[in-house]
């Protein structure tokens, strides 16, 4: 089970994450209007490629954009929830040496101490996330099955992993629970709201193209998008 889990398995899982979100990116982009997106898009390309890199940066910096700014509380936690999600796995020792086995590659790893400390960061984040949902009004309003499967889907290989970490041998329930979860995390990306894990610098780019080309954003020397 284990050999299929992170071998062909892995390999599919791993396809259909990639092939999937780049469909999506194609349907993105494809769905942007002529008339009133990609029009100006391309008469001020140097306009547009600056705003949509400011747009993104800021956003990927914590606190670097007003909306972190007004909510510092839930920017750390997203923040902290998808270092656990992204940074922590791609460093990650035993991931790493997955990935040299069956593909042939590696690159350094984090410490062992480090991403235990960051994966039990991650998990209270998405708890305190999750709460957030049911204890504000104005996030509870719009909260749907959808999301708390989400959640759910994201939080599962993080504490899976947490425990399996400190479990030995290869066949023990944690570490094939991990696997599964993980693979299920990776297969979900394109098919649900995880698809802002592409999408995100899609529409970021989008808005600051719009506000630094269409709405004279580049003549101010901050942001506020």
């Amino acid at each position: 089970m284990y050999a299929f889990l992170t071998g062909p398995m892995l390999w599919l899982s791993f396809a259909i994450c990639i092939l999937g979100c780049a469909w999506r990116v194609y349907k993105y982009v494809k769905g942007l209007s002529w008339q009133l997106d990609r029009v100006p898009y391309g008469k001020y390309p140097d306009l547009a490629l600056k705003g949509a890199l400011k747009s993104i940066f800021h956003w990927l910096i914590p606190f670097a954009s007003c909306s972190w700014q007004a909510k510092p509380v839930f920017a750390a936690a997203f923040f902290l929830l998808h270092i656990g999600l992204i940074i922590v796995p791609l460093f990650l020792y035993a991931h790493i040496m997955i990935v040299a086995e069956r593909f042939g590659v590696s690159w350094p790893n984090m410490p062992n101490g480090l991403a235990d400390v960051l994966t039990i960061l991650s998990i209270a984040a998405g708890v305190f996330i999750l709460l957030r949902r049911f204890a504000l009004s104005e996030v509870r309003i719009i909260t749907t099955r959808h999301d708390l499967m989400i959640m759910a889907i994201s939080l599962a290989p993080l504490v899976t992993g947490f425990v399996a970490a400190h479990q030995a041998g290869e066949g023990n329930g944690w570490l094939l629970a991990h696997i599964v979860t993980g693979e299920i995390w990776l297969i979900a990306v394109p098919f649900t709201k995880l698809s802002h894990a592409v999408l995100f610098f899609c529409s970021r780019a989008q808005i600051g193209i719009d506000f630094g080309v269409k709405r004279g954003g580049q003549r101010g020397s901050g942001i506020v998008w």
